[in-house]
């Protein structure tokens, strides 16, 4: 989580904000993580499945960013109905593993080819914020190995990019890039969207798009097309505002989607549905 302003951290991250107006349209979230809890307590999956239902948020693509969360997303996306799977090594988590990442691997494109309910490879790319000089070679290769895999098995690439857009980009170039892949809670401005969008990428926009100093990233929502744009939570992190730094979930989706049409000048209805039908496009069809 990249931290709470100063008014929200007064505030304890287990008061749950309340559930905002349904959005007119359902949309998906596209990236959470229902297997982390901030609360001390495991996520009550049912509970969070129908708190965003009531709200417009019917499904979600449960992201595992390790062997026991990818292990946890095949499980839970093969349980429920709402949910489908993406499953890799996260960048921070690749240089950790040493000399048990090819281990690793190979158990996470065993989980991909095994299940129809995995949709996408991911969350895989580079973080320079967490991983210093000395992991990024690992970062590197595992991000190498995981374009390598959406590619031979059609999945959906999930792409984590922190501090590290032009080594995103350049691994990207060398390698090729899948027929779909989604830059995962975008980061970056104007230029860097017009960058990944001709190079086909799908945008997806979390809670941040809201934060006060996000200007430049506001931007780029604005010169993404309209088929070009998702949603996403990162729950349980990335709260948008005006409930920053408490816990995020699903249900809050229609907070961030209301600021996007804002921002666009947008109609939300139509902003939802383009987004909604964009993420059947992004993630291999409807479920």
């Amino acid at each position: 989580m990249r931290g709470g302003d100063r008014e929200a951290d007064r505030v304890s991250v287990t008061e749950r904000p309340p559930a905002p107006e349904p959005l007119p349209h359902p949309v998906v979230d596209n990236h959470c993580h229902l297997d982390i809890s901030r609360e001390g307590e495991p996520v009550d999956v049912e509970a969070a499945l129908a708190a965003a239902a009531a709200v417009g948020v019917p499904r979600i693509v449960q992201i595992g960013c390790d062997l026991s969360g990818a292990r946890w997303a095949v499980e839970a996306a093969t349980t429920y109905d709402e949910l489908v799977a993406g499953v890799a090594l996260h960048p921070n988590e690749a240089p950790r593993l040493g000399d048990r990442l090819e281990e690793a691997f190979a158990e996470i494109e065993a989980l991909a080819s095994a299940h129809d309910r995995v949709r996408a490879v991911g969350e895989t790319g580079l973080d320079h914020f967490r991983t210093g000089e000395e992991g990024r070679a690992a970062q590197v290769a595992s991000f190498r190995r995981h374009i390598d895999l959406a590619k031979r098995l059609d999945k959906t690439l999930v792409i984590h990019d922190r501090d590290a857009h032009e080594e995103v980009l350049e691994v990207l170039d060398e390698e090729g890039t899948p027929d779909r892949w989604v830059m995962h809670c975008f980061s970056g401005d104007a230029d860097f969207a017009r960058r990944c969008l001709d190079r086909g990428a799908y945008l997806s926009f979390a809670g941040t798009v809201t934060f006060k100093n996000a200007e430049p990233l506001r931007d780029a929502l604005r010169v993404a097309p309209p088929e070009r744009i998702l949603v996403e939570t990162d729950a349980p992190y990335l709260t948008p505002m005006p409930y920053r730094g408490r816990t995020n979930a699903s249900y809050l989706v229609p907070l961030t989607m209301r600021a996007m049409a804002d921002v666009r000048g947008d109609d939300l209805e139509t902003l939802c549905a383009a987004v909604d039908a964009n993420t059947a496009a992004a993630f291999g069809g409807a479920w």
